[in-house]
């Protein structure tokens, strides 16, 4: 008789029972519904963020081939030539082989981002033109460039 008393409690406390499973599903629930349409709403926000950040990596490999090669690249050559090579003038004395990105970069929105050089505000201007593709704008619109100069 004791043992089936024993044996009886190990059962219960095996597994959970219908009712706690139904509390920790509403739990879940309720985390979900609290924390969900807050990241949701937001990936333009991320997109902006994203392309902040981007912004930054480019202008930190633009630095690192004008220390190699004592300029940027023009503005024909582009962000390409942190990827492979320019074969147009000037010619790169000391180009890295292993490139100074893994590949051509673009905005989070699908578009190339917009680079020239000279710079109106320095050695290279560097920007993205924001969720609508077009200079200028407000909000998400915005045009979005690398401060960090």
């Amino acid at each position: 008789m004791m043992f089936s008393k024993a044996r009886a409690r190990r059962r219960r406390r095996q597994g959970l029972t219908l009712v706690e499973m139904i509390v920790v599903l509403a739990i879940i629930a309720l985390v979900a519904v609290m924390i969900v349409p807050n990241v949701i709403g937001r990936p333009d926000q991320a997109r902006v963020t994203v392309a902040k950040t981007d912004l930054k990596t480019i202008a930190a490999a633009l630095r690192m081939y004008r220390l190699d090669n004592g300029d940027y690249p023009t503005t024909d050559q582009g962000l390409k030539a942190l990827v492979q090579r320019p074969e147009t003038e000037p010619a790169p004395a000391n180009w890295n082989s292993e490139g100074y990105l893994p590949e051509a970069p673009k905005d989070p929105w699908g578009r190339d981002y917009v680079y020239s050089s000279p710079g109106k505000t320095g050695g290279f201007d560097l920007m993205s033109n924001g969720k609508d593709g077009e200079p200028g704008g407000e909000g998400l619109d915005a045009d979005l460039t690398d401060r960090t100069r």
